[in-house]
């Protein structure tokens, strides 16, 4: 079986690597690859904190890197023989899903796990969202062996992943990929705790044309996880906010839905992060689904350009005046509802506008430069 791993040298060790993955050690950024206290850098052996917490705790700490050397990281996957783990954020389900992933995967399995199930109204209907995800990975281009739903927060679900992992691996590495924030961490630390021989050296897996490493995590049977750094996409609006408004950004627990009647030439607001303009149509119904530390206000079309300029940072929040300085400037962009389709304007971070009338309509959506603005089929 291909592993792709070796033992962190003597060498790389005098040379400030980590000895339990190879990684340059770094004592200037705790979420970047290979943070370590500038008061243990001098220890002997010298770990990052990534696996320290492995290690002592069984815990896995999430670290992000960015678009291309994740990708070269992915390239190395194709030449082994692994299950390879999608985690995707059900919230921010186009956001979070790895474009072009089946092609650095070459034939190894997908197995598709589906987190954040919890944020959902209870009444969803689990077939229909399992039915969903798979026409959208299809979409994508992406083959799943199977696709599982859970919650890694709230333990549900995690026992069909443990299982759909048991059938689907064989004598085989577990790959785990994913984006930030899509609670990676969380389900590695699980598998962790529940197949981990953590007695056994941490070893490293290297791949051409990057210095960033991927962790592997011994399993019992000699076969090991693979963490791999979580990527950033900027098209999310998780990743160009400032730190402080996440917290309002990122719901903690189940969605309350937020229908709004509107005519005609009226806006909604979220926050200072986004604006919805209902152009024309007849009038209709539209849903929020976004988390509940966000305020969402309504006025007429007309008058939005004027409370927009007044009352940012302000009425109109998160972000403050302070914070907002740090967001792209807003693109508009002009959607077409078709009549008779149930669809979703869905905004990447922030969450979807479900179109409940099936009168059709044009809206304007206004969100910062460069986050992913899309219609989608309804998710609900």
């Amino acid at each position: 079986m291909a592993r792709g791993g070796s033992q962190v040298t003597k060498q790389q060790q005098e040379q400030g690597a980590c000895a339990g993955c190879g990684i340059r050690l770094q004592s200037e950024s705790t979420d970047k690859p290979g943070f370590i206290p500038a008061a243990a850098i001098n220890k002997e052996p010298a770990i990052c904190q990534r696996c320290f917490r492995i290690k002592n705790y069984n815990e896995a700490a999430s670290v992000a890197i960015d678009h291309d050397d994740f990708l070269r990281l992915l390239g190395g996957i194709a030449a082994t023989d692994s299950l390879v783990v999608h985690i995707v954020d059900l919230f921010d389900f186009e956001g979070s899903l790895i474009s072009g992933l089946q092609r650095f995967v070459g034939n190894n399995p997908v197995l598709l796990v589906v987190n954040k199930v919890d944020l959902l109204p209870k009444g969803a209907n689990q077939n229909r969202l399992r039915n969903w995800v798979q026409k959208q990975a299809k979409s994508q281009g992406l083959r799943t062996v199977d696709v599982v739903l859970c919650s890694a927060k709230k333990n549900i679900g995690f026992d069909r992943v443990i299982e759909a992992i048991e059938v689907h691996r064989g004598n085989r590495d577990v790959y785990v990929v994913g984006a930030t924030n899509v609670g990676k961490s969380t389900l590695i630390n699980r598998l962790i705790r529940d197949y981990s021989d953590l007695e056994r050296e941490l070893t490293t897996s290297r791949y051409p044309g990057t210095t960033l490493d991927a962790v592997h995590i011994p399993l019992d049977d000699g076969n090991a996880i693979i963490d791999t750094p979580g990527i950033v996409y900027p098209h999310r609006m998780t990743e160009i906010v400032p730190r402080g408004v996440l917290q309002a950004l990122l719901p903690e627990k189940e969605i309350k839905p937020l229908v709004y009647q509107l005519n005609a030439q009226q806006t909604l607001f979220v926050g200072a992060l986004a604006r919805f303009d209902f152009v024309e149509g007849d009038r209709q119904s539209f849903t929020l689904y976004i988390s509940g530390g966000l305020t969402v206000h309504r006025t007429k079309l007309e008058r939005a350009d004027e409370l927009y300029a007044d009352h940012k940072g302000e009425l109109l929040s998160p972000p403050n005046k302070e914070q907002l300085e740090e967001i792209p400037a807003w693109t508009r962009h002009r959607l077409t509802i078709r009549r008779g389709t149930e669809t979703d304007i869905f905004i990447s971070g922030l969450g979807w506008i479900h179109a409940n009338g099936m009168n059709g309509a044009l809206v304007d959506v206004y969100a910062p430069k460069g986050i992913r603005v899309l219609m989608r089929d309804a998710l609900i």
